[in-house]
């Protein structure tokens, strides 16, 4: 009887609601439990960013109970328990999602402490909104919750931005490190938290929540399963331990760089060790990596590159699609049958979606119309 009494709106959203609870609950649990990779068996991603992705899911499935929980047993939004369940709710999710958007970015590890220090006004303002009821005081809480995830917003775009030219200059394969997904998640959570801010019961907002809601869980898992662990702490050069070799090159003084020159032997160095030798053909070569064959170390690499005016991801990619179209035409002189694909992999690229794009910038043309030019 009560179930034929409730409106079918209401019906339909609870069952959206507690689907979308289910789907982070399951996350989490897989997130926490599951050691390898179910998804994408070949990548292990980083340990860090499954942690605080499992948190954030955690956090996503508490909210969901405690709230339904709150409009069973209370419902009454000038209570104690409305407050603590915001408090709990907003510092939550800009905690774990902080940590889970600073974990995607591999380059440098960025604390999560100043995000627990700046929701402590928020945390005063719920208080005094306690002892005051005023809703002005609830007000000025949302807004000053709303500008923290902005600003949040603002530095992520940034540091992603950042991050990007960071992966270029040591990642010479870039397959599934690609940073558009960093960008929809930041700017999906804005939409989130914003629609969330001024959610006031309206059923359509509170629709709209739960559908970003379901779709952001998605892609977050997608992204967490599919994004390689890149830094290798363990793997340091061997040579001039006294220069940082963390991805934390900018806290190099500019005074220690100037003393550092750069050995005048890197150029010959790289044409036996890595030109001769084929080195570059092998899948996901690093710049430490390649500054460990040649017995340098990343950061005077990093810089013959830099006076260069080309990356270490232009450098490895002209080797590979040199090599590339030399198997090419050796292929045609010998009237032998050619599967790109199969050259791709062969000229060290592990995904041919991958070296398809980086041929088209370096050559101006696809791959299938330099062929069909190539042969006439």
């Amino acid at each position: 009887m009560l179930l034929e009494q409730t409106p079918t709106d209401v019906i339909l959203f609870l069952m959206l609601y507690g689907g979308v609870a289910a789907v982070a609950l399951i996350s989490c649990i897989y997130l926490c439990l599951r050691k390898s990779n179910a998804f994408a068996p070949d990548i292990t991603p980083p340990v860090r960013l499954r942690h605080w992705a499992a948190a954030f899911y955690a956090v996503g499935f508490l909210s969901h109970i405690w709230w339904y929980l709150f409009y069973i047993f209370s419902g009454d939004t000038s209570s104690i328990s409305y407050l603590v369940v915001i408090i709990l709710d907003c510092v939550g999710m800009l905690t774990t999602i902080a940590g889970t958007l600073f974990a995607m970015l591999q380059d440098r590890k960025r604390p999560i402490w100043p995000i627990a220090i700046a929701m402590i006004p928020f945390v005063v303002l719920g208080i005094l909104h306690l002892v005051n009821p005023d809703s002005h005081f609830m007000d000025i809480a949302i807004a000053y919750f709303l500008s923290l995830y902005l600003i949040l917003t603002i530095y992520m775009v940034f540091a992603v931005r950042k991050y990007e030219r960071w992966l270029r200059d040591n990642y010479a394969d870039l397959e599934h490190k690609e940073v558009w997904l960093s960008h929809t998640l930041i700017i999906g959570l804005l939409l989130l938290m914003i629609t969330y801010g001024f959610d006031s019961g309206d059923i359509i907002l509170s629709y709209l929540v739960q559908f970003i809601g379901f779709l952001l869980a998605g892609i977050l898992l997608w992204r967490v399963e599919t994004l390689p662990q890149l830094e290798d702490t363990s793997m340091e050069p061997t040579c001039n331990k006294t220069v940082p070799e963390t991805a934390q090159e900018s806290e190099i003084s500019t005074q220690a760089q100037q003393t550092l020159g750069i050995p005048t032997n890197i150029e010959q160095l790289l044409a036996e060790r890595c030109v001769d030798s084929q080195l570059y053909l092998q899948h996901d070569l690093t710049l430490l990596q390649l500054a460990q064959a040649i017995g340098t170390n990343r950061y005077y690499l990093s810089q013959y590159f830099s006076r260069q005016g080309i990356t270490y991801n232009a450098y490895i990619n002209n080797l590979r699609i040199n090599h590339f179209m030399n198997l090419y035409r050796e292929a045609i002189t010998a009237q032998q049958p050619v599967i790109a694909q199969h050259l791709a992999s062969d000229s060290g690229y592990r995904s041919y979606s991958t070296f398809s794009l980086a041929f088209k910038q370096r050559i101006g043309q696809t791959v299938t119309a330099w062929m069909r030019n190539t042969e006439k």
